[in-house]
């Protein structure tokens, strides 16, 4: 059984704790490999190496940077395909989705490749008689990432390039369930010609991450994942000093307004919702039909999910893959069962869905007349179940997402233009969609949600992702009166 052991001080770290992971293949069921489970001596390895690299690193030249950021985005767009076989083997996402999830992590190299110019400060020229006064931005030091199994490629690099280009070290914790792709990408940082320790990772649960949290050289934490562990993150980190920005999960709602496109609505509630399985913190899980949208709505949506093809990632005819445990699997089945017996119409059953083999496969499911007290509706459920909500109005729809305890993202459907820069303004959500169902920004733009979504005040990549990575410094100051310089400077002195 081949175990996937650190990777650090750019090269292999075998594991020392006795502690391991299975890694499955879920579209078999299926041990593929075992994970190495670092505890708290492997860890302070790799923040130590991390620590001393930082030293060099802080003063390496933007232009230096820049060059290796560059070779490393072009070494990713170079093994696209392998980055994404990994993705499809250890997640199960379809090749379409890992190549996706490869593409939106090179956005962010590319973001990070104009460090130069994101990290220019400020200068004010006589802000008093013969004073200056400037701003700067250094880095923190050593931070680390802790990131989930659904975007094992895409989330590290939405963390990793801004990090290291503004001049700080990283250490990464991926999740023990899909560790391949990650180590696969710090290797290809590291044959980018980056020196040992700007970049290390580290394989491992809780006590790993535990002790990243708790570390006294680590400066900032950045994660992504569910609520409850976000919120644990952010209130151990803070407890210990750092700077933390940590993402949370999302009950995601799409608002269709009477008027709307209902092909394009349907189009796009079927790939919003069961990409990728559901498996997505922007996936959406609520349709809110509004007025008469709620039956031809329902009977489209319908209709596309009977032709949805589900098998396994590496099918070029597949267009939705496993889930990726089984326990996840039967987690999410028990909320189709639980909805209808709280009173949601089942309109389509996915667990009724017959498939081959062992896999850790679920039916794409559909409950129509869900309300807000049902825990299909409280819960983020985090799989290929999207719910129909029926709304008399536009303000009770956007009530609705206020009152959800979550805030990342929400979209609207609706030709009217009025109807759409009112939503843009109302929605309580820190993403928003007007005819796009899953409004995740491009690099240069930032990703963050509101509420039980963030915790922390500062989102994820592009300008705040610079922000989290650096602190401010202001410089004030004065030299000698040009009158009393021993140089003849030829001129009189500026008033």
């Amino acid at each position: 059984m081949e175990t996937i052991n650190h990777y650090v001080n750019g090269t292999t770290l075998e594991c020392r704790s006795g502690r391991a992971h299975p890694v499955y293949n879920p579209a078999t069921g299926e041990q593929a490999a075992e994970v190495g489970l670092a505890g708290v001596e492997e860890v302070d390895a790799a923040v130590a190496s991390s620590r001393a690299a930082f030293e060099e690193w802080r003063h390496t030249s933007l232009a230096a940077r820049t060059k290796l950021m560059h070779s490393f985005r072009n070494l990713v767009e170079a093994n696209a395909a392998e980055i994404a076989e990994r993705l499809t083997a250890e997640h199960g996402k379809v090749h379409a989705d890992a190549l996706g999830e490869v593409a939106r992590g090179l956005e962010n190299i590319e973001y990070a490749c104009g460090i130069a110019d994101l990290l220019k400060g400020s200068f004010n020229s006589q802000a008093a008689t013969g004073v200056d006064v400037h701003t700067v931005r250094q880095p923190l030091g050593v931070v680390a990432g802790i990131t989930p199994f659904n975007f094992p490629a895409m989330v590290p690099l939405w963390m990793i390039p801004n990090a290291v280009a503004c001049g700080n070290t990283f250490v990464l914790k991926p999740s023990e369930r899909d560790p391949s792709a990650p180590r696969f990408v710090a290797e290809l940082f590291f044959e980018a010609g980056f020196p040992p320790g700007v970049l290390n990772v580290v394989n491992g649960d809780k006590v790993a991450v535990d002790r990243l949290l708790t570390h006294p050289d680590i400066a900032a934490v950045s994660f992504v994942g569910s609520t409850p562990i976000a919120r644990y993150v952010h209130e151990a980190a803070t407890a210990s000093g750092k700077r933390v920005q940590a993402l949370g999960g999302a009950k995601n709602h799409m608002v269709v307004l009477p008027d709307a496109d209902i092909d394009l609505a349907a189009d796009s509630a079927v790939s919003a919702a069961y990409g990728s399985a559901g498996e997505r913190c922007m996936a959406v899980s609520v349709v809110v039909a509004v007025g008469d949208s709620a039956d031809p709505l329902v009977d489209a949506i319908k209709v596309r999910m009977d032709k949805l093809r589900i098998g396994p990632g590496d099918d070029p005819d597949a267009e939705m893959g496993p889930l990726i445990t089984r326990e996840h699997r039967d987690r999410v089945a028990g909320y189709i069962g639980a909805g209808e017996a709280e009173g949601a119409t089942v309109v389509v059953d996915g667990r009724h869905a017959a498939f081959d083999g062992d896999g850790f496969f679920l039916g794409v499911s559909l409950l129509d007349h869900v309300t807000a007290d049902m825990s299909v509706y409280r819960d983020e459920i985090f799989g290929p179940v999207l719910c129909v909500v029926r709304s008399d109005s536009y303000r009770e729809a956007v009530d609705l997402i206020a009152g959800n305890p979550w805030g990342n993202g929400a979209a609207i459907f609706t030709r009217d233009g009025g109807a759409a820069r009112q939503f843009q303004l109302d929605a309580d959500a820190g993403m928003v969609g007007i005819n796009v169902p899953i409004p995740v920004p491009v690099a240069y733009h930032s990703f963050g949600g509101w509420k039980g979504s963030l915790f922390g005040d500062m989102h994820m990549y592009g300008p705040e992702g610079v922000r989290f990575f650096t602190k401010a410094k202001a410089i004030t100051t004065r030299w000698p009166d040009p009158a009393d310089s021993t140089v003849d400077l030829g001129f009189p002195r500026n008033r």
